[in-house]
């Protein structure tokens, strides 16, 4: 293996250098990140913001979400983080749903919303409530959940979650 001598002079970034061993000190990781779903249906009371209960963790890296009680994620560094729900959200009731709404909570307040409008009976029983954005966390006491509503002519409302793949809630950091 041949050893070359690094010059003292600067690397010049408009270059292009092919790399043979490993490079450290580059880039960054997207940790704190965590990813749970709903182990069940969770049922809502009719046009009442609730709570989404994702109760079992996919990943959690740094110990950051609380999947028992709170069910929130309060990272534990500073930074901006790409936060997401998808919620199936479901009247018990074909064609009876009038609106549904997905939120993002910050600190108790709303950060961010999605709402799905029929308002009109005979028209929807279940919809998705998806929702990305970026949030500037403190990594000290700033916290994230997730809320859902529902409203319906009649029946009953409920987020809709039996594996993995139906209700999720997450979030990691952006390398800055």
């Amino acid at each position: 293996m041949a050893i070359t001598k690094i010059q003292s002079e600067s690397l010049n970034l408009a270059d292009t250098y092919n790399f043979t061993g490993d490079v450290t000190g580059a880039g960054g990781v997207n940790t704190p990140a965590f990813r749970a779903y709903m182990s069940s249906h969770q049922t809502l009371s009719n046009n009442t913001v609730t709570k989404a209960q994702f109760d079992t963790e996919v990943f959690d890296t740094d110990s950051c979400y609380d999947n028992s009680t709170n069910y929130r994620f309060t990272p534990n560094v500073a930074g901006k983080y790409f936060v997401y729900t998808s919620m199936t959200l479901e009247s018990g009731s074909q064609t009876q749903m009038e609106y549904a709404h997905a939120y993002i909570y910050k600190n108790g307040s709303i950060e961010q919303m999605q709402t799905a409008i029929y308002s009109a009976n005979n028209v929807s029983w279940q919809t998705g409530g998806d929702i990305g954005t970026i949030v500037d966390m403190n990594g000290s006491s700033d916290y994230l959940e997730a809320f859902a509503r529902i409203n319906v002519f009649s029946g009953i409302t409920k987020i809709i979650s039996t594996t993995k793949h139906n209700s999720i809630f997450g979030a990691y950091k952006i390398i800055e």
